[in-house]
């Protein structure tokens, strides 16, 4: 089913996992383990991450295969402009919806690692038009809420980008005021936070340099103090997490995107306190709550 036509149809939040391709046999055990493991909170959707170039193009079209196919879940491919021509992509996006998936995740994508790029496509909206208007899909965009310029945005949902995901973010407000700027540019498509749990030190830094995400000196010091305790860290950026998904929600978030890591642990305990109603909020959290970002339709 389409993604937007579960948020329209929906009563609730949904939530949503991202999921990368195994690039060893050790890792497709991990992975197809988390898959099971989280498939028991019947996510909304799930998506699969397309590698530097396409460098994972096989291997995310299969994961994602069986994923909808043996697992039963509703799965949704990245695809980039990189590492393709027009008629490469185009032929992507048939094979795709002859697969019967009815979602795709349009992005510009990073260039390969040799340098050599074949793209044809200038860009995401590019793509987005193209897998609108090649099968019929929903496309689905990306958006950085921290840096993002509105007529990048307005561009991808001109070419028929009817949802979008957030890169991670760790501090609330930015989501708010980047979904207020939206709305007041009267671009009403639905904005589904990405969130992350930080479970080990080292990650916090690694994922705000690749992604561009600022971190809060609260969180910056929460973690600092844990960083010989990773038991500790594990539990507080579960909590962490755990908070910040409760207080978007309270704000009027149409449901949650979180990023696994192609680990089940720390997204299993997300879910499983938001749902119940017992999301702690850990010291140093700076995400602001209560305020009604007009999100529902």
């Amino acid at each position: 089913m389409r993604i937007d036509e579960l948020l329209r149809a929906s009563a609730g939040p949904l939530f949503s996992f991202e999921f990368g391709p195994p690039r060893t046999p050790e890792a497709e055990l991990a992975l197809w383990q988390a898959v099971e493991e989280l498939r028991a909170l019947d996510p909304a959707f799930v998506s699969v991450t397309w590698g530097a170039g396409g460098s994972s193009r096989g291997a995310t079209l299969e994961t994602v295969r069986r994923m909808h196919e043996l697992h039963g879940l509703e799965a949704m491919p990245h695809l980039t402009c990189t590492g393709s021509t027009r008629d490469e992509l185009r032929a992507l996006v048939r094979a795709i919806a002859a697969d019967g998936i009815d979602n795709l995740l349009a992005l510009r994508g990073d260039p390969p690692r040799d340098g050599r790029d074949v793209r044809e496509l200038s860009g995401a909206a590019e793509l987005a038009a193209l897998a609108a208007g090649e099968a019929g899909l929903c496309v689905v965009g990306g958006c950085y809420p921290e840096s993002d310029e509105l007529d990048y945005v307005r561009a991808k949902v001109d070419a028929g980008v009817s949802v979008l995901i957030t890169q991670l973010f760790f501090d609330n407000a930015d989501y708010l005021r980047f979904v207020d700027r939206l709305r007041a540019a009267a671009i009403d498509v639905p904005v589904l936070p990405g969130i992350i749990p930080i479970t080990n030190a080292g990650q916090l830094q690694r994922l705000a340099s690749m992604c561009g995400a600022s971190i809060p000196p609260a969180l910056e010091r929460e973690v600092g103090l844990r960083a010989d305790d990773p038991r500790a860290l594990e539990d507080f950026g579960v909590a962490y997490a755990t908070a910040q998904c409760a207080q978007l929600l309270a704000a009027g978030a149409p449901g949650i995107h979180l990023y696994t890591l192609n680990r089940s642990p720390a997204t299993r305990a997300i879910v499983s306190a938001l749902r119940s109603g017992h999301a702690a909020r850990p010291a140093g959290n700076s995400a602001r709550a209560g305020r009604s970002v007009g999100l529902r339709r």
